[in-house]
């Protein structure tokens, strides 16, 4: 009953010596994982269950908080316009293409190549909610000595954590989801029809490059769309995991409230 008394003790501590305004998510946690193990606490604490006991609530909660900011980032590119409307993961023109764009815009064809961009924004939109499952996976797996890294570590640390963890399966999962989407969205008529367009007007080919040199082929627009959905996915979870380290306590995790929040009213 001491060991459990001493140990919201020290834990109230460590939440009410930072300021609400100030201290986030991961700053209080930091401090308690200090806390818990500090070796003053280890000698008082001689029952090695009821300190693992509070870690794995530590690590729950972490657990609870980024799951949290993983469904909000998913949710936010893996809708109608997700991508397409937020300037910062909007995938744009291939750079092999950037040449037959500027010839189609100068000869009138805008709306080619908005389509073509708008097409491959929404294939990217469709592959992005299996995402979901695959952080669920790595949060599952993260242990006590991944969460304390994540805690002592920059402010990208929980992004560096999910690229490890998940980079190599969100490929997997990706790629053929994109080849799919394509079809039904309609990029690779969209790209047929600009490439052929841009084959028509592109009468000057000595101030643009050679024209293979300009084409791709299916696969590399699916391969590149791929590419251009994980990095705003990690883009978006990162900006999530800055909110999760700038907001206080109480307004992220209900377990977190649950661990600290009733012994701090008292």
């Amino acid at each position: 009953m001491k060991i459990q008394l001493f140990l919201v003790v020290a834990v109230v501590s460590a939440v009410s010596t930072a300021s609400p305004a100030r201290a986030g998510f991961f700053d209080q946690l930091k401090s308690t994982f200090t806390t818990t193990n500090s070796s003053a606490t280890n000698s008082l604490l001689s029952s090695a269950t009821t300190a693992a006991l509070s870690q794995e609530q530590m690590v729950s909660g972490l657990k609870e908080a980024l799951g949290k900011g993983i469904e909000h980032a998913v949710a936010t590119l893996g809708c109608n316009n997700g991508f397409l409307t937020n300037r910062n993961v909007k995938i744009p023109m291939p750079e092999k293409l950037q040449k037959v764009e500027s010839v189609l815009r100068a000869a009138g064809q805008n709306q080619m190549a908005d389509d073509f961009v708008t097409s491959m924004n929404r294939a990217a939109e469709q592959a992005v909610p299996v995402a979901v499952s695959i952080f669920g996976t790595a949060i599952k797996q993260m242990s006590i000595a991944d969460a304390k890294a994540i805690l002592a570590g920059p402010d990208d640390a929980a992004t560096q954590f999910f690229r490890r963890a998940t980079q190599t399966n969100l490929q997997a999962k990706f790629y053929p989801i994109v080849q799919k989407a394509t079809d039904q969205v309609g990029v690779t008529a969209q790209y047929k029809a600009m490439m052929g367009k841009f084959s028509a007007v592109d009468t000057v080919s000595s101030l643009f490059g050679s024209k293979s040199a300009t084409k791709l082929s299916t696969g590399d627009v699916d391969a590149y769309i791929t590419d251009k959905a994980m990095d705003g996915l990690f883009k978006l979870v990162a900006a999530e995991e800055k909110n999760i380290r700038a907001n206080p306590l109480a307004r992220t995790s209900d377990l977190l409230q649950k661990v600290f929040g009733s012994a701090a009213k008292k």
